[in-house]
């Protein structure tokens, strides 16, 4: 038997029109888009349980407003830490920071996110290092060199840890050699910091090369004891120094921006390299002229 609910209750179900407006506040819902970036390493130097093992591509977020607070961080900048933390802040993938890419891959994200921030154009200023003329110079940031690894180079065998072997030519000792991630940048910038407080900055360009040496060189002859690498780095021949950094040139894989540069005053002819910090972001700020 069916049932009239209205007599029973005693009163209609209200109309719509009749109930209280509902709390609709505008929204600005917008998804920030994201892009795939192309990996100089393509993904064969991370250990199989590296999210990034064998991958060809990242995918990143495009920078934002928020980004360019960290990259304007007093606090950030005096540590040494903004890209950093911006890198880490515009990857999809958590699992994946600056301390656990590859430095070539980490200026490939570097590289997309400034385009994707504020175009490829980067205009800046140049200081010609023979006569220290400034000039106004316009970099393609599209106009990328990409450097993938070496890996067959003769005169060195891989190892089964991921590292490179070549014997050096002059003192005959086998060095192991590695490509270097975000975090042993990190503690290098970490060392120059501490020498700048110490040091003059003659002093500090004076071992600029031995640092280098002993923050990618594992072991010679099989021996990995610290103290006994950078005693020999400390003394190395130039000609083992050169064939290491050669070498390391070759297995490490990167990404550059490069441009032809020629003084209008002394004609001075160079070609010249985009460093990567903070100013990278900011093309209000000297590039010095850097040779390749």
């Amino acid at each position: 038997m069916s049932r009239n609910n209205q007599d029973r209750l005693g009163a209609a179900f209200p109309d719509s029109a009749a109930m209280p407006p509902q709390n609709t506040k505008p929204t600005l819902d917008f998804i920030t888009p994201t892009e795939l970036v192309d990996l100089p390493s393509e993904g064969k130097f991370y250990p199989q349980n590296h999210p990034l093992h064998n991958k060809k591509e990242i995918e990143i977020r495009f920078m934002t407003a928020k980004d360019e607070d960290i990259l304007t961080s007093e606090s950030l900048l005096r540590k040494g830490v903004a890209i950093d933390r911006f890198v880490d802040n515009i990857i999809v993938n958590k699992q994946v920071n600056s301390s656990n890419l590859l430095i070539g891959d980490k200026n490939a994200i570097i590289i997309a996110a400034r385009i994707s921030g504020y175009g490829a154009d980067y205009e800046t200023q140049i200081v010609c290092p023979s006569c220290g003329t400034k000039s106004e110079n316009v970099f393609d940031l599209n106009d990328k060199k990409v450097k993938t690894a070496d890996t067959s180079m003769e005169g060195v065998d891989n190892s089964d840890r991921g590292t490179f072997i070549t014997e050096l030519p002059l003192s005959k000792l086998k060095a192991e050699i590695r490509v270097l991630y975000g975090s042993d940048e990190k503690k290098f910038t970490e060392k120059l910091i501490a020498k700048s407080k110490t040091k003059s900055k003659v002093a500090r360009r004076d071992t600029l090369i031995t640092d280098q040496i002993k923050n990618f060189l594992v072991s010679l002859n099989g021996l990995d004891d610290r103290a006994l690498i950078n005693q020999f780095v400390d003394g190395m021949p130039a000609m083992d120094a050169r064939h290491l950094r050669k070498v390391y040139r070759e297995i490490t894989p990167d990404i550059k921006i490069v441009n032809d540069f020629s003084c209008s005053q002394c004609s001075h002819e160079q070609e010249l390299e985009v460093p990567f910090g903070a100013d990278f972001f900011w093309p209000d700020s000297n590039v010095h002229a850097k040779g390749l």
